[in-house]
């Protein structure tokens, strides 16, 4: 909620990154008040997270929903840094406001098709047989259906923006000191980059690989509910917090770190024999 009030009370929102980032915190507020209906489900009634119940559908299917949204926003918001680093020595294409509403809109309907697939019938409600033991009743088709193309999505677009990022900046880092340029502002936007880069795709890495692990033993599993309490549904406790962890690591990396980021790349002048400006990231 704080990162919502400030990105609306600043004057940069019309901005596509701020567009970007202030979905995200949307993204995250669903995230964690879908994390705590189910909590207070699991406090009131703990057997209908345990063995299921139709009134766990919606509170897992807006779960669901909002991690799919977090997701695809994640993966937005690197091919949006990376457009802005590759082309900003070119004038064919800019990332502008209606791109960034677009990809808002299309990642919003995109999540919610796929997480309320379960509420358009695609559930085990009343199937003994492909019933998933950690998210009964969702089927366990259902989960990988959904946990495999979006993992892939999630670990390795990022990994190759951020990596076509640092190799981009050091590329022309290199081109300003073969010229006899200052490279320290540069040196250092670099070492950001990176940093920066690395802490967003390992907070994904710790915060969704235990969930997927979690679907893969689901796949596997051929044990009833009552033979694998209290252990698996402590793991699956588990998972959860760490997906709440990462809906409160975005703020910090992308919020919080963005000022002093924009500030430094700002600074930086990309001079070539035309004279271009500033290429900004």
């Amino acid at each position: 909620c704080i990162v919502i009030f400030t990105r609306m009370a600043t004057k940069d929102l019309h901005k596509p990154i701020s567009i970007l980032f202030c979905n995200l915190a949307f993204s995250d507020l669903f995230t964690s008040f879908s994390g705590f209906w189910i909590s207070m489900l699991f406090i009131t009634n703990p057997d209908i997270t345990i063995f299921g119940s139709k009134d766990m559908l919606a509170p897992y299917a807006l779960y669901t929903t909002s991690i799919l949204s977090t997701i695809y926003n994640l993966v937005s918001i690197g091919i949006e840094r990376y457009l802005a680093v590759a082309e900003s020595m070119r004038t064919r294409f800019r990332v502008a406001r209606n791109h960034s509403v677009a990809v808002v809109v299309i990642n919003w309907v995109l999540a919610f098709f796929l997480g309320c697939l379960p509420l358009m019938g695609w559930n085990c409600l009343h199937m003994e047989k492909n019933l998933s033991v950690l998210y009964s009743p969702f089927c366990v088709d259902y989960l990988i259906f959904i946990a495999i193309p979006n993992v892939v999505v999630a670990f390795f677009i990022p990994l190759f923006t951020y990596l076509r990022i640092i190799i981009i900046l050091r590329k022309r880092k290199l081109r300003m000191k073969a010229c006899g340029q200052a490279i320290g502002n540069y040196k250092s936007a670099e070492i950001q980059v990176a940093r920066t880069s690395i802490f967003i795709w390992l907070l994904a890495l710790i915060s969704y690989a235990p969930f997927f692990a979690g679907v893969i033993f689901d796949a596997t599993n051929h044990q009833c509910h009552t033979d694998l309490y209290p252990g698996v549904y402590i793991f699956r406790n588990f998972t959860a917090m760490l997906i709440t962890i990462n809906s409160l690591g975005n703020p910090i990396i992308y919020t919080l770190k963005a000022k002093t980021l924009g500030a430094k790349l700002k600074a930086l002048k990309c001079l070539s024999a035309n004279r271009v400006r500033a290429c900004t990231i």
